[in-house]
């Protein structure tokens, strides 16, 4: 599984001006919503339920917030980088400029858990998080999380 198979081009928020934890999960439930044609107060509220059961904030600013939708015909990925770093709850308590939705139908099973260890993978290398957070604009980030695994070290 690749990232080129989760996200669109239009799938890149390359500055968004979410303020909160919750602004943050509204904002990418808009946009997935429009992605989607899903509701966009269903994936809003699957995200916030996901979200009681532990934070999505990984550490080193990335946070990976992820859920099933019964409708939803395919996995379906949205990244947004924040204007600036919001508290997310995360595991190392720092605040998050980056951030990966990822939103599977509801029986993925296996696909979905590939799909977040690719996403996790990726994003855990500082470097390349380093050359996301630089990036300028949408299509240069959408060019960066979608070129081949292999290439992502140089």
């Amino acid at each position: 599984m690749e990232i080129v198979d989760l996200l669109d081009a239009d799938a890149i928020i390359s500055q968004m001006r979410s303020t909160s934890k919750k602004q943050a999960l509204q904002d990418l439930s808009k946009a997935a919503a429009a992605l989607t044609g899903q509701d966009e107060r269903s994936i809003f509220r699957v995200l916030l339920d996901r979200e009681r059961l532990g934070t999505t904030g990984v550490g080193n600013g990335i946070a990976i917030p992820h859920a099933k939708l019964p409708q939803l015909d395919r996995l379906r990925g949205v990244f947004a980088r924040l204007e600036k770093p919001v508290d997310f709850e995360a595991i190392d308590e720092q605040p998050v400029d980056l951030i990966f939705l990822l939103l599977a139908p509801e029986g993925s099973g296996a696909d979905h858990l590939k799909a977040l260890a690719r996403v996790s993978r990726q994003m855990r290398d500082r470097a390349y998080c380093d050359k996301l957070r630089g990036s300028d604009g949408r299509d240069a980030i959408y060019a960066l999380l979608t070129q081949p695994a292999a290439s992502q070290a140089a």
